[in-house]
C-alpha cells in the first residue's frame, strides 16, 4: 500500500512538472523585442517589449550605452518597431532564456541615417548558438535584390531547433563598420512542423536531422491567391507572398478559388499553413493542346552550394474522385514525383495536404526551378496540375547558413581548408620547376616579337588589349583610315573610331590628371574635363587598371559606339591605349547630367518646355538605339545621370557599358544576368532575367516621373509609400492627380492638358508586363504631341495677353474719339477673330493626334 502511495506521488510530481514546463512554454509562445529602447509598443494585438525593459526574459551584453540607441522618427510610418534601432560598433549578444524547442527567429531591419551612422555603409554578421546566419551582410543591398514589392524594410527568417536552455544571438560588425537591428521575433512552433524523413529528388528518403542544423526561409508563396499577412496566420505569424512575380509565364496557370469548408488531411497539420492558403490555387490554363508539353514554372533565385527543402501545398478543389487529376512534379528539371494524385494522397476533396522534397543546388547554380506539368502516361481524365502554396527553405551546411563567407566556429571546415592548403603546397612544389621553365620560354618568345607594344599589354595586370577581341582594328593610325567602309547595315564594324591619342596628349589635356579637372567618378574610374590642343573641350574617361568591371564596360562601349552615330547619342572622339592605359575621349557636355538640373544642386530649374525637349531628345536617342541596327541595341541603364545636356541643353544618351545587342528575329528576348540601377530596373526583367527593349521603356517611364516630380527615385528617409518614386507617382497618376506631386518650381507655368498626357505616357511605360508597354517610337510620338499641346497653350496665353493690351489701348482711343478703331473686328468680344483663331489652333493640334 505504501509503495502504491509512493508511485502515485511520483506520478503527481511528474504531471505537475510537465504542466509547469507546458505553462512556461505557452508563456514563451511569442517573444517580441523592440530594439534600441526601453519602451514597449503594440502591433496587431501583439506587444513588442523594449530590449532594455525589465523582466523581458532577455539579456543584452555588453550592457548598451545611451549612444548605441537611435530614435528614427522617419521610419515610424513603416511600423512602431522600425522607429528605433540598436546600433553596435562592437560585438553584441542577445540571450533569450528558457527557450528550448523549435522556433522561428525573425530579424527585422530598416535602413536609416542617424548622426554619423549611415545604414548604407553597415556590414555585419549574425550567429545563433554558434550557427552562422548572416556574414558580411549589407541590409540595403539585400533589400535591392530581395524585395519585389518596393518595401524599404527587410525581415530575415530562420528556423532553429534549440537543444540548450538558452538562445544566444550574436551580432558582429565587420572591421571598420557597424551593425544594427530594429526588432527580434521568436515564435515557438509545433514539434511536427518538419518531419525528419523527407523524399530526396531522384533518390530515396533521407533524414533532415534538424536538431543539428538550422534553416533559412527563402520563399513562402500563396499560389493563385492574394498576399496573406502575418495577422491572418495567427499560429506562426508568417507572411505569404503572391506568386505571380516568380512565374516564368503567368499565363501558364489561371487562378481558381473554393470557399467551401476546407479541413486538414491530418489533425496534426493545423500549423503547417493557414487554411487561406488552401482556398486558392493555380491550375494549368491550356490542357487541351495536342502535344502536352506545357508546364507551370516558378523560377526562384537561391544561394548556390546548399541543400533546399521544397514544401508544396495541395488541396483538390474541383474533383470528387481519385484518378481525375494526375500530374508530374519537377524540381530543377528532375522528376520529383509522377502520377501525383492530390485526392488520393490527401484522402478526399477539400483536404489540405503538403509534400516535402529535398534537393541539392550546385555551387555553380543560383536558381531553383519548380515545375508542374501533365503526366500523359496515366489514364486520368485530366492531366493538368494544381498547386496552392510553395515554401523554400535553405538548410545549413558545415554549421553555416550565410552564403558570403563563413563563421570560424566550424572547426571541420577549417581542418578541411588546412588539408587542402597542404595538398596545394605540395602540388605547387612539384610543379614549380615545370612552371618556371615554361615561363622562361614564354618570356623569351615574347621578347623576340617585333610588336613590343602588344607584348607589353599582354603582360599588364588586368588589361586585355581591345584589338585582340575584335572591338577595334590596329592596322590604321589616323582618323581618315579609321573611317573605313561600312557594312550593309551602315555601321562601321570592327574598326577604330576617331583619333588615337598618346598618353602625353591625354596628360596635357587633363593637366597631368589634375584632381581639379575631375567631373565624375564611377566603377570604371574617373572622368576628367580636358582641352585638346586644337581648343576642343572633351570628357576623358580613364579606367582604373585593376577594374575588371571597367574593362568589360569599355569593350562594350567601344563596340557599341563603333556602330552608332546620332545627334542624341554622346559621340566618342577617340581613345588611348598606351602604357597600360585604357582611355576614351568623348565630346564635352557643358551642362552635365539631367539629374543635376532636377534636384541636388543649385542650378536653376528647367522650365516645362525645356524638360519636354530633354525627354524628347533622350527618347529619340533610345529610339535610334532600338531601331538603328538589324537587331537593335538595348541600353539597359537608362537613368537621369546617363542623360547628358550640351551647352544648348540638347539631351544625349551616354554610358553604353551595359548595353546589349537585341534578340535575333526568332527570339523575343535576350537571356542575361540582371544589371542596371535600382529604382529604374524593369521588374519583369528582374524576375525572369529576360531582357527586351521594353525594359528600356520601363526605365524611361521612371525618368519621366523623375522629370516631373524632381526627386530621387529611391529615398529611404521618406514615409513608406513615398520611398519608391515609380510606385508613389504611379499611384497619384492612376487617381489622375499627378499635379498634386509635381515639382513646385514649375510654378503653374505649364499646360494642364500637356501634363495630363505626359502622366498617361509615363503610366503606360510602367505597365507590369512588357507587352503592355509602348515602343520607344510610340513614346517619342506622344511626347512630341505633349510639346505641341504646351506650345498651343502658350500661344493662346500670349494671344490673350496681347488682346488684353489691345483692348486697353482701344478704350483709350475711344475716349479720344477714335472711330476707326471701334470698327476693328479684333475688338468685337468673345466671338472675335482672336477667339476663333485660338480655337482653331486647338483643333489643329487635335487633328494632329
Amino acid at each position: 500500500m505504501q509503495m502504491g502511495k509512493s508511485a502515485a506521488l511520483v506520478l503527481l510530481y511528474a504531471v505537475s512538472f510537465c504542466l509547469m514546463v507546458g505553462a512556461g512554454r505557452a508563456q514563451l509562445k511569442t517573444v517580441l523585442i523592440n530594439c534600441g529602447t526601453n519602451s514597449s509598443v503594440d502591433v496587431d494585438g501583439r506587444r513588442w517589449v523594449g530590449d532594455l525593459a525589465a523582466n523581458n526574459n532577455l539579456t543584452v551584453s555588453p550592457a548598451p550605452t545611451a549612444d548605441t540607441t537611435a530614435a528614427l522618427s522617419s521610419n515610424t510610418s513603416l511600423g512602431p518597431i522600425y522607429g528605433s534601432a540598436r546600433i553596435f560598433a562592437g560585438g553584441l549578444n542577445y540571450t533569450f532564456q528558457e527557450v528550448q524547442g523549435d522556433y522561428f527567429l525573425r530579424l527585422h531591419f530598416c535602413p536609416f541615417t542617424f548622426d554619423q551612422y549611415n545604414a548604407n555603409e553597415s556590414v555585419f554578421g549574425v550567429a545563433a548558438n554558434g550557427l552562422g546566419l548572416l556574414s558580411q551582410y549589407s541590409v540595403p543591398g539585400d533589400i535591392a535584390t530581395e524585395n519585389n514589392n518596393g518595401s524599404s524594410y527587410l525581415i530575415k527568417e530562420f528556423f532553429l531547433s534549440i537543444d540548450s536552455n538558452d538562445l544566444v544571438i550574436e551580432f558582429l560588425p565587420s572591421k571598420g563598420s557597424f551593425g544594427f537591428i530594429n526588432g527580434l521575433e521568436l515564435v515557438a512552433s509545433e514539434d511536427n512542423l518538419f518531419a525528419d524523413a523527407i523524399s530526396k529528388v531522384g533518390g530515396n528518403s533521407v533524414n533532415l536531422n534538424l536538431s543539428g542544423r538550422g534553416m533559412e526561409t527563402m520563399y513562402r508563396l500563396n499560389v493563385g491567391g492574394p498576399q496573406i499577412k502575418p495577422s491572418q496566420d495567427p499560429d506562426l505569424w508568417r507572411t505569404w507572398e503572391v506568386d505571380t512575380s516568380y512565374m516564368t509565364n503567368v499565363d501558364a496557370g489561371y487562378q481558381i478559388k473554393n470557399n467551401s469548408n476546407i479541413t486538414y488531411a491530418s489533425s496534426n497539420d493545423s500549423s503547417i499553413a493557414p487554411l487561406l492558403v488552401y482556398e486558392t490555387a493555380r491550375t494549368m490554363s491550356n490542357t487541351q493542346v495536342l502535344e502536352k508539353r506545357f508546364n507551370m514554372s516558378w523560377k526562384l533565385t537561391v544561394d548556390p552550394g546548399f541543400d533546399y527543402l521544397v514544401r508544396l501545398h495541395f488541396c483538390e478543389l474541383l474533383f470528387g474522385q481519385p484518378n481525375q487529376r494526375n500530374f508530374r512534379i519537377y524540381v530543377n528539371n528532375r522528376t520529383a514525383a509522377d502520377n501525383f494524385d492530390i485526392y488520393a494522397r490527401a484522402g478526399g476533396k477539400n483536404k489540405a495536404y503538403h509534400q516535402d522534397y529535398l534537393d541539392a543546388v550546385s555551387s555553380r547554380v543560383s536558381t531553383l526551378w519548380i515545375q508542374l506539368g501533365p503526366d500523359t502516361a496515366t489514364g486520368a481524365s485530366e492531366t493538368d496540375a494544381l498547386l496552392n502554396g510553395l515554401e523554400i527553405y535553405k538548410l545549413s551546411r558545415n554549421g553555416n547558413l550565410a552564403y558570403v563567407g563563413a563563421f570560424n566556429s566550424a572547426q571541420n571546415t577549417t581542418n578541411k581548408s588546412r588539408a587542402r592548403s597542404l595538398l596545394a603546397g605540395i602540388g605547387a612544389g612539384i610543379g614549380s620547376v615545370l612552371i618556371l621553365a615554361f615561363a622562361v620560354t614564354i618570356v623569351f618568345l615574347l621578347r623576340r616579337r617585333r610588336r613590343s607594344e602588344i607584348g607589353s599589354k599582354n603582360n599588364a595586370l588586368g588589361w586585355r588589349p581591345l584589338f585582340l577581341h575584335g572591338a577595334i582594328s590596329n592596322t590604321t593610325t589616323n582618323a581618315k583610315e579609321a573611317a573605313g567602309t561600312k557594312n550593309q547595315n551602315g555601321s562601321v564594324a570592327s574598326m577604330r573610331l576617331g583619333r588615337r591619342f598618346t598618353v602625353a596628349e591625354i596628360r596635357a589635356a587633363t593637366k597631368n590628371f589634375d584632381e581639379k579637372m575631375v567631373i565624375g567618378v564611377g566603377g570604371f574610374g574617373k572622368v576628367y574635363r580636358g582641352e585638346i590642343e586644337d581648343g576642343t573641350l572633351a570628357a576623358i574617361k580613364r579606367a582604373h587598371p585593376q577594374s575588371q568591371q571597367g574593362l568589360a564596360e569599355f569593350e562594350t562601349e567601344i563596340e557599341m559606339l563603333s556602330k552608332l552615330r546620332h545627334r542624341h547619342l554622346v559621340s566618342m572622339i577617340g581613345f588611348c591605349e598606351e602604357q597600360n592605359e585604357m582611355i576614351l575621349v568623348y565630346e564635352y557636355m557643358a551642362n552635365g547630367t539631367l539629374r543635376s538640373h532636377l534636384f541636388g544642386s543649385d542650378l536653376p530649374p528647367l522650365s516645362w518646355r525645356q524638360r519636354l525637349e530633354v525627354c524628347i531628345g533622350a527618347a529619340r536617342g533610345l529610339h535610334y538605339l532600338h531601331t538603328g541596327a538589324d537587331r537593335g541595341i538595348i541600353h539597359r541603364d537608362v537613368k537621369t545621370t546617363n542623360i547628358l545636356l550640351d551647352k544648348n541643353l540638347v539631351a544625349k544618351m551616354s554610358d553604353f557599358g551595359l548595353s546589349k545587342t537585341g534578340p535575333a528575329l526568332e527570339h523575343t528576348h535576350v537571356s542575361t544576368a540582371v544589371k542596371g540601377s535600382f529604382g529604374y530596373l524593369d521588374p519583369e526583367y528582374f524576375r525572369r532575367q529576360q531582357l527586351t527593349q521594353k525594359s528600356d521603356v520601363y526605365s524611361f517611364g521612371v525618368v519621366l516621373f523623375e522629370v516631373v516630380c524632381a526627386r530621387a527615385v529611391i529615398n529611404p528617409s521618406l514615409p513608406k509609400d513615398q520611398i519608391n518614386l515609380a510606385e508613389w507617382a504611379l499611384g497619384w497618376q492612376r487617381q489622375r492627380s499627378l499635379e498634386t506631386i509635381i515639382d513646385p518650381r514649375l510654378g503653374g507655368q505649364y499646360s494642364p492638358e500637356s501634363m495630363k498626357k505626359f502622366g498617361e505616357i509615363a503610366e503606360k511605360c510602367l505597365a507590369d508586363e512588357g507587352r503592355s508597354r509602348p515602343t520607344m517610337g510610340e513614346v517619342l510620338w506622344h511626347l512630341e504631341y505633349v510639346l505641341q499641346l504646351h506650345e498651343a497653350w502658350r500661344q493662346r496665353a500670349n494671344d490673350a495677353e496681347s488682346s488684353s493690351l489691345n483692348v486697353e489701348s482701344s478704350e483709350d482711343c475711344q475716349a479720344a474719339g477714335g472711330a476707326e478703331e471701334r470698327r476693328n473686328p479684333l475688338f468685337t468680344g468673345p466671338d472675335s477673330a482672336i477667339g476663333r483663331n485660338t480655337e482653331g489652333n486647338g483643333e489643329s493640334v487635335a487633328r494632329d493626334e
